[in-house]
């Protein structure tokens, strides 16, 4: 298996899709459905990126991102945001929250494994 991405969504459906492309490539996924459970995901097993979406129950994907670009072992990790959320000001919010990428929905397969390649390679 490849890079470990650790997939925080909490629609069953975007889970399976995004599932189904990084294994199809070989990443080697983890999936969680809420941000309470990457942060402690996060405290017990190291991943070389972050899909997070941004409207989760509970805390948000932005909140979420503050708390680890809080901690100093997590200031570099790639995290990348994933939502329909893609009104202006909305967009320059969540890039805001600390995230390093931003990809809306719906999922567009080829611009998702392209922006993982660049930040894992």
């Amino acid at each position: 298996m490849g890079n470990k991405v650790l997939v925080v969504e909490d629609n069953p459906d975007n889970m399976k899709l995004v599932t189904w492309i990084l294994e199809d490539e070989e990443y080697a996924v983890t999936g969680v459905n809420c941000a309470e459970d990457c942060l402690t995901r996060l405290e017990s097993e190291e991943f070389d990126v972050v899909l997070m979406d941004i409207s989760l129950p509970g805390i948000d994907g932005k909140e979420a991102t503050r708390r680890l670009r809080a901690q100093e072992r997590f200031q570099t990790l790639p995290i990348i945001a994933l939502t329909a959320h893609a009104i202006k000001g909305e967009d320059e919010e969540i890039l805001a929250s600390g995230v390093t990428d931003l990809i809306t929905k719906p999922l567009d397969e080829d611009v998702l494994l392209e922006r993982l390649r660049k930040l894992l390679n």
